[in-house]
């Protein structure tokens, strides 16, 4: 029995030998994959097989007049659609359109797109056989009218306005993942580089640029003008509350100090007029008492001690032949001359 089984596997090697022999080898790079197609098979289905062959230098055995072998890059490719011209394709390649506004404007637009791995042998039924084929008859004609679907929508100044190009050129790449990814590409980026308008249109365009930038300079100016009045006046005004504070300050000081001086000669004064009333009464009370027996006897020992050593001289008054001799009461006019200047003294205060 076993050396029937030996027998067997003899004669398989030896049938086997000749097929394997005429197999022709392919293997995939690090960004490929590698995709069959069958042309005419005794068993399984003819045509691109639906499996993709990964990458990496993997070595595949395939009879080589019945089958072929081809192989997708996976890597992110870069079309380049620009107005310099391609050396390859002997024209230029930017995209025209016009603006909602009616300006004819060109734009160099890349657009980074990769193949996806799963869908290469979709590619390769639909499309082409190489990458460069897809790009050619897929990528390159869905981007130049998707990106012309997108940005026609756009002014002629917005343009000029950064966000409102990143805004249209990712509103181009989702248009593009709409109608790409489900024919195998994924698109990654779209990217809107130099653009050009008529050149008389874009005269006027930069000289309206440049007059928004000097409106926008003197509004600016205007602003900062404003802003440093605006700060001169509330220093201005902190300057004239604090002097007001200040003479609000010395006022009050000055009120204080009025205010002290009053009090002090009000004081000063009602002493003075208290002492003058003391005064008065005393001597009101020294005029009650001299006014009495008391008071004429005062007089009287006040002139006798006047006249005290005095030579008292008689003249002679009356008559016609001053033969007769009057005398006068001196005691009696003194003592009234005395009383009549103590009254009046009295009354003036002294």
């Amino acid at each position: 029995m076993k050396r029937m089984d030996l027998r067997m596997l003899g004669l398989f090697v030896l049938l086997a030998l000749p097929v394997v022999q005429g197999c022709a080898c392919h293997s995939t790079e690090a960004n490929e994959v590698g995709v069959l197609t069958r042309k005419f098979t005794l068993m399984g289905s003819r045509g691109v097989q639906p499996e993709t062959y990964a990458p990496g230098a993997t070595y595949f055995f395939f009879p080589p007049f019945s089958t072929d072998w081809d192989t997708f890059e996976t890597k992110l490719q870069n079309l380049r659609m620009s107005a310099k011209a391609d050396g390859e394709k002997g024209r230029t390649d930017d995209i025209e359109f016009k603006t909602v506004d009616g300006n004819d404007i060109a734009v160099d637009v890349t657009v980074a797109w990769r193949i996806d791995p799963a869908k290469a042998p979709h590619l390769m039924q639909k499309v082409g056989r190489t990458t460069l084929d897809v790009e050619n008859r897929l990528v390159r004609p869905a981007t130049r009218a998707l990106v012309r679907d997108a940005l026609n929508v756009l002014r002629s100044e917005d343009f000029y306005t950064a966000d409102k190009r990143f805004a249209a050129a990712e509103s181009a790449r989702k248009l593009l993942e709409e109608a790409l990814l489900p024919e195998g590409v994924i698109v990654e980026q779209v990217i809107l580089q130099e653009h050009r308008f008529n050149p008389e249109y874009e005269k006027v365009i930069r000289e309206k640029k440049l007059a928004e930038q000097t409106a926008e300079k003197l509004r600016s100016e205007a602003q900062a003008a404003a802003e440093e009045a605006k700060r001169n006046l509330e220093s201005a005004k902190g300057t004239v509350s604090q002097k007001i504070a200040q003479a609000q300050g010395e006022l009050e000081q000055t009120k204080l100090g009025a205010d002290a001086e009053l009090v002090r000669a009000t004081n000063e004064a009602t002493a003075i007029l208290k002492e003058a009333e003391a005064k008065s009464k005393g001597i009101a009370k020294e005029n009650e008492a001299m006014a009495g027996a008391g008071g004429r006897t005062m007089v009287k020992m006040r002139i006798a001690e006047a006249l005290m050593g005095k030579q008292i001289i008689f003249m002679p008054s009356g008559g016609r032949s001053g033969a007769t001799l009057q005398t006068m009461d001196m005691n009696q006019i003194l003592t009234q001359y005395a009383t009549s200047k103590s009254t009046q003294a009295a009354s003036n205060g002294e």
